[in-house]
């Protein structure tokens, strides 16, 4: 009897056990599969007649759509969010973007570190698996990295306390702006939450039909989201080294030197970009004084890096604006953060290794540092696998959709894969094969091409020979 009671028991542990030595030795294949299994609760959470508004079950395609938007923090949607869903379809996509924003498995580890109040090894396996895709493979890691595994524990408190704090100063920044517009203290408190919520985990929903219209032109609301999304898009790592050292900048890390630099450079020509690009456009900043077409400009370009709210209409952008928009969508916000995108250290992983190609010489360097070269190879397949999927996912659209635009498709499949949520409107007027694909795109984008090439991978292959060299022409 007593041995029995033992054996029952011990299953629990030994199922829990099972569960961490697979998360352990293959976190990539564990956070695809918990991933899959979160878009697979709130489809049929989203599918519940209590979910919708008209009390009746959401169409299939509508609830997965909402579900892997709302998983992978994306903010394209097939349905009016405002209207269609209930208030309670509104709290779980508050909830879901919460958990999809900070990230399956660092939010798995700090509910460990609350629990236990200790981090152990196989946790900050985990976590710095999901804030580091060099991490994911196995085998053996050199420790030079921006965030080291001894620091795991710190760099989980800092997300936790970041979100926290981050999200609740924008609401009350928020609130009496809200309050004025509509005049209801309860739908203004739930109101700057719920747009504090979307802005630092760079979503984009909003939670009224007009959405940002009220306050297209207001200088306070609209620099308080850009500071949100601006804080949720640099990426946990960074605020880490910041918070620790914001008076010091000689002690910040190489990650974070290259991300800040990054990061502003493409802020400061996105901005300019559209302020050039969309001065005469009458449908869009023509009628502006200067002062407006200035915050315009830098609302979009901080918005287009993966924050997915908009003032003026995407589709009313010229076609060498979308263009821009497309580049800016692409490349995305900071290594594990909310954002989504190649990231813009993969972009300048790949200018310093031109830059030293240029010179002639043999390694990468930046501010007294070398990179090494396994850097660079997984830039360059981050990118590949990046443009390939939505190259594939725009010929896919186009091949099933006859009379849809190539740049209104082209910017939404790249605003899938970068989970960013801006839309010309093509996806919530497609067809439901158009918005499985976009679906799969969003899925693959927030997932990570480093995450699902490594998950392909059974472990890091050691080579014991090394064939004859033969150098192919290129260029």
């Amino acid at each position: 009897m007593r041995a029995s009671a033992v054996r029952r028991d011990s299953l629990p542990q030994r199922i829990f056990d099972a569960i961490g030595d697979y998360a352990t030795h293959t976190p990539a294949r564990f956070a695809i599969l918990v991933f899959a299994g979160l878009i697979a609760l709130f489809t049929l959470l989203f599918s519940l007649p209590i979910a919708t508004a008209s009390g009746e079950s959401a169409p299939f395609v509508d609830a997965l759509f909402t579900a892997v938007s709302v998983i992978c923090v994306t903010g394209l949607s097939t349905v009016d969010m405002a209207t269609f869903w209930s208030p309670f379809g509104h709290v779980l996509t508050f909830i879901g973007v919460e958990i999809g924003g900070i990230g399956v498995l660092t939010l798995a580890s700090i509910l460990g570190l609350v629990i236990s109040r200790r981090l152990g090894l196989r946790q900050k396996l985990l976590a710095a698996g999901d804030a580091n895709p060099l991490r994911i493979r196995r085998g053996p890691i050199a420790e030079g990295q921006a965030v080291r595994l001894g620091e795991t524990g710190s760099l989980l408190l800092t997300v936790a306390v970041s979100v926290l704090v981050i999200e609740g100063i924008t609401a009350v920044l928020l609130f009496p702006r809200i309050l004025i517009q509509t005049g209801d203290l309860w739908s203004a408190a739930w109101e700057s939450v719920y747009y504090s919520a979307m802005a630092f985990t760079n979503t984009g929903f909003v939670p009224t039909t007009e959405g940002l219209d009220p306050y297209a032109s207001d200088p306070w609301f609209l620099i308080v989201m850009m500071l949100a999304v601006g804080f949720g898009a640099i990426g946990f790592p960074v605020i880490y080294v910041l918070r620790r050292n914001v008076r010091h900048p000689s002690r910040w890390s190489l990650h974070v030197k290259i991300t800040l630099i990054t990061f502003g450079l493409l802020f400061v020509g996105g901005a300019l970009a559209y302020f050039i690009l969309e001065f005469d456009n009458p449908a869009t900043m023509a009628g502006m004084d200067g002062g407006q077409r200035v915050l315009q400009s830098a609302f979009i370009s901080s918005m287009a890096r993966s924050g997915g709210f908009a003032t003026l209409d995407m589709g009313e952008l010229d076609g060498s604006s979308l263009l821009v928009t497309d580049m800016l969508m692409f490349i995305g916000g900071g290594s594990a953060s909310t954002a989504g995108g190649i990231k813009v250290t993969t972009l300048a992983i790949l200018f310093l290794a031109a830059f030293a190609e240029a010179r002639g010489n043999n390694d990468m360097e930046a501010y007294g540092r070398r990179i090494p070269g396994d850097v660079l190879r997984l830039a360059v397949s981050v990118v590949l696998w990046g443009a390939t999927t939505v190259a594939a996912a725009t010929i896919g659209i186009l091949l099933i959709t006859d009379d849809a635009p190539l740049d209104f498709v082209l910017f939404d499949v790249i605003s899938a894969f970068a989970t960013c949520g801006l839309s010309t409107g093509f996806t919530l007027q497609a067809g439901d094969g158009s918005q499985y694909i976009l679906a799969a795109t969003m899925f693959l984008g927030r997932v990570g091409t480093v995450t699902l090439a490594a998950a392909l991978a059974a472990s890091t292959r050691r080579q014991l020979f090394r064939r004859a060299e033969e150098r192919p022409i290129v260029g």
